[in-house]
């Protein structure tokens, strides 16, 4: 369980700075509510241990040594894995990711961060974003104005931090070198 924590964590934080890189402007224009204002003085970290719902994203992170990162400077963007999405994915997956921390866990949680700070409104449909990974994600806008990364889709975007914008997402996100 503790492996799975960690993993989730990590790809949590890998995540952030693909969303906001992804994002990448300034405008208030958010898909939904904005976070109240105290929530923009915190980072990508606090903001998402203060969240409740990515405790599996933060302790991967942790795990994979990427916290001072996404506690840096940014900006970042990160498409954030829920504790769900990360119980969707089969317990011998994370454990493998677990197991290879530096390695596989942090290609897996790169592959969700974006350098920039990239908002809802900076996407398009067919958009190609570049991960910290230096693997890309494909950004699709359906005609119902759902925006999905990769095959996840984002369930709450533009969520402000000090150091970027996270977008939360539905899936953790695989880097298809993997």
């Amino acid at each position: 369980m503790k492996k799975r924590y960690i993993i989730l964590m990590v790809v949590a934080l890998m995540v952030l700075p693909i969303v906001i890189a992804a994002c990448g402007s300034d405008t208030e224009e958010a898909a939904e509510p904005s976070p109240s204002p105290t929530m923009a003085a915190k980072d990508i970290v606090d903001t998402a241990v203060e969240a409740g719902s990515f405790t599996t994203l933060v302790s991967l992170v942790q795990a994979a040594g990427l916290e001072e990162t996404l506690r840096g400077e940014g900006p970042y963007t990160v498409f954030a894995p829920t504790d769900d999405a990360f119980a969707a994915v089969p317990q011998e997956t994370l454990d493998a990711l677990a197991a290879d921390p530096t390695g596989a866990l942090a290609d897996v949680l790169t592959y969700h961060v974006v350098a920039g700070k990239v908002m809802s409104t900076d996407l398009s449909d067919g958009m190609m974003a570049e991960t910290v990974n230096g693997e890309s994600l494909e950004i699709t806008i359906n005609d119902d104005g759902t925006v999905m990364v990769n095959d996840a889709n984002v369930v709450t975007a533009d969520i402000e931090t000090a150091n970027g914008v996270i977008h939360v997402i539905d899936a953790v996100l695989i880097p298809p070198s993997k």
